[in-house]
């Protein structure tokens, strides 16, 4: 078994602004559309598969559930290039920097950028050459 999660789910201000945001923010790191459970939406690498990672959905204000708290989430990048991609479309499709594409300190190899979505939320996409898949 490679990964330890199944899944994630953020929930969400605006459905439509969320998913207009990460459905061009990680289309660079390969992911797209996979699940389609009204109004929530699953994301997952384009692998011919089903299954989807990351979902957002809507905070139902009527049951009284609540956006996610701002959080951090990592995606792993296949190159330094979708790293840069990824920072690229994130701030194209709205979100803010906070964090350029470039090494970092944690330990050799690390090679991310950061931007913050439309709820605040710190998304990073990451290379990281010192861990094998």
């Amino acid at each position: 078994m490679d990964a330890m999660l199944d899944h994630l789910t953020l929930k969400v201000h605006d459905i439509n602004r969320s998913i207009d945001f990460y459905t061009k923010a990680l289309r660079p790191l390969g992911y797209v559309v996979k699940a389609h459970h009204e109004p929530t939406l699953g994301f997952g690498v384009d692998d011919g598969t089903e299954h989807s990672d990351f979902y957002i959905s809507p905070a139902d204000r009527d049951d009284g559930a609540a956006p996610s708290p701002v959080t951090h989430i990592a995606f792993l990048a296949p190159s330094r290039q979708a790293v840069h991609d990824f920072h690229d479309a994130a701030l194209a499709a709205g979100g803010r920097d906070n964090g350029a594409p470039g090494p970092r300190d944690y330990h050799p190899g690390y090679y991310s950028a950061f931007v913050l979505d439309p709820d605040g939320n710190n998304v990073e996409a990451v290379v990281d050459w010192a861990h094998t898949r």
